[in-house]
């Protein structure tokens, strides 16, 4: 079992950034590829980037890509998801998500935080 728990979402005008961190405790952290997924209202989750369990390969959505960055840091635990020129749209919920092997569907992950909100105004 794998408890994940995140933070970093709030309030941001379009065109700025923020920083995600989600800690993850009880199995090995690095045994996981790790995701990031989110949800707007009214809409299905979508995929947003993953991470491999060893740091050495990275998934984005096509939404997204040239914008995020998704990390991690196996020594403390935790993942990382840095947004930059955000835009309206990405207002959402913003889970993240933990699977034995990199996954690049929502529908995949296993492990889910309680998630964290980002909202973009215009």
């Amino acid at each position: 079992q794998v408890q994940l728990v995140e933070s970093g979402g709030r309030l941001v005008q379009a065109g700025g950034s923020l920083r995600l961190s989600c800690v993850a405790s009880g199995r090995t952290f690095d045994n996981y590829a790790m995701g990031w997924v989110r949800q707007a209202p009214g809409k299905e989750s979508e995929f947003v980037a993953a991470i491999t369990y060893s740091n050495t390969t990275t998934y984005y959505a096509n939404s997204v890509k040239g914008r995020f960055t998704i990390s991690r840091d196996n020594a403390k635990n935790t993942v990382y998801l840095q947004l930059n020129n955000l835009k309206p749209e990405d207002t959402a919920v913003y889970y993240c998500a933990a699977r034995w092997a990199l996954a690049v569907q929502a529908r995949e992950y296993d492990y889910w935080g309680q998630g964290t909100q980002v909202t973009v105004s215009s």
